[in-house]
């Protein structure tokens, strides 16, 4: 859908500003964000949203409109500084009540490196405005939590029948995911949200886009012309207090098990992109990202793109990574359709693209879900489960990750 679809055509503007300063104060809670650090962009408004796609219909959807806009820009050239969408799509389009939202926003402001953009988009005439700078958010008042799709007794059930369902297919893992459902009397505000994650989750990439909250540290595709980068995260360990990090370092490191399981991921993201790459390179080793929370095995994948393939064409290609599905993806897919659980956009890609088909798209990790009236929010933890897997200790670790989120919610 094109909003205003009787005016003659779409036009875009964008000027080099001064420093803007903290871009979440711009946040209105309707539009999006992507932020890491001080870097990143806020999204106001629509002209355009496409509802309900698959990854594949919002690319060819995208390419044919961003070929439609008129643009004018004093950054030519500069990836993400002219028009651009945004979107979240769902983890498995055909087990979810959950739908994917693919949005043009009318007024982009950003910063990159010390260089500061604003884009408006609009029809006929176009005169880029500063957006206004919004109220400091405020914690929701007087929450409760109760259990979302399982319960804690339930979780433990699932994980016993799916460690079963791994001993009689023969593959090596999957992983699980459970939610917690957070209500309060008045509105949650989305910036809040935003404001709370990126306070506690150092170090990623945070995101809001159409009621969807979250940190991550994964990055699915990141395109800049022809060179392409993949972050897999696989294999990880719980930071505790008062625990020496260069000794849970080495031990990770060390683990074989954890080793054989990231390289596994690595695997398989590589032959996903592999196909759509004139040059790949994949380091013969992991290394170590330590973050608030966890520590993380890690490799980047680099290699140069084919130009016909978008951003959103090799999210599509890599998507769902086995990082998050367990290993063979195909028989973890089919464990996770059977479990009942609805992941809605959790763990799906959730990014952006420009009119040059560069951009990043993200595996939404620690995600947070708004309901449409804004008054309850719903919270996902995910635990590896193998063959052998003990389902209290996975119990505790999810309790573990959502008591985390509870606490930034609240703000305490």
């Amino acid at each position: 859908m094109i909003i205003n679809p009787g005016s003659s055509r779409l036009h875009a503007s964008t000027i080099a500003i001064d420093d803007p300063g903290a871009l979440t104060q711009y946040v209105d809670g309707h539009g999006a964000a992507f932020l890491r650090g001080e870097d990143g962009f806020v999204a106001l408004g629509e002209v355009a949203r496409l509802d309900g796609a698959t990854m594949s219909e919002a690319d060819q959807w995208w390419t044919q409109l961003a070929a439609d806009i008129e643009k004018e820009s004093e950054m030519p050239g500069l990836v993400g500084t002219g028009p651009l969408a945004y979107g979240t799509f769902t983890f498995d389009p055909e087990h979810t009540a959950a739908a994917s939202a693919f949005i043009v926003p009318e007024t982009i402001i950003g910063r990159r490196d010390g260089v500061s953009w604003l884009t408006q988009l609009g029809y006929d005439r176009v005169n880029p405005q500063m957006p206004e700078v919004q109220p400091a958010p405020q914690p929701p008042a007087e929450l409760f939590f109760e259990d979302g799709q399982i319960s804690g007794a339930d979780w433990l059930a699932l994980i016993a029948r799916t460690s079963a369902a791994l001993r009689a297919s023969g593959a090596e893992g999957v992983v699980l995911a459970r939610d917690l459902h957070a209500i309060a009397e008045q509105k949650i505000c989305p910036a809040w949200l935003l404001h709370q994650w990126r306070r506690n989750y150092g170090g990623s990439t945070c995101y809001l886009v159409d009621g969807l909250v979250g940190a991550t540290p994964e990055i699915l595709v990141h395109r800049r012309g022809g060179l392409t980068t993949s972050r897999i995260l696989a294999g990880t360990t719980q930071r505790l207090d008062n625990v020496d990090e260069p000794a849970e370092i080495a031990r990770l490191l060390s683990s074989q098990q954890r080793m054989h399981q990231h390289r596994l991921s690595v695997e398989s993201a590589a032959t996903a992109l592999g196909a759509h790459m004139s040059g790949i390179h994949v380091p013969e080793a992991p290394f170590v990202l330590a973050l608030p929370d966890m520590l993380h095995l890690v490799t980047d994948i680099c290699g140069v793109t084919e130009g016909t393939f978008s951003t959103l064409a090799l999210a599509a290609a890599v998507h769902p990574l086995s990082s998050v599905t367990g290993f063979p993806t195909d028989q973890a897919r089919t464990i996770l359709a059977n479990s009942g659980f609805d992941r809605g956009r959790f763990c799906a890609p959730v990014g952006w693209i420009d009119a040059q088909g560069d951009g990043d798209w993200f595996v939404a990790l620690r995600a947070a879900q708004l309901s449409p009236d804004w008054k309850g929010v719903t919270l996902y933890a995910s635990a590896s489960v193998d063959p052998d897997t003990a389902p209290h200790n996975k119990l505790v670790s999810t309790e573990m990750k959502f008591a985390l989120m509870r606490q930034f919610l609240a703000g305490d």
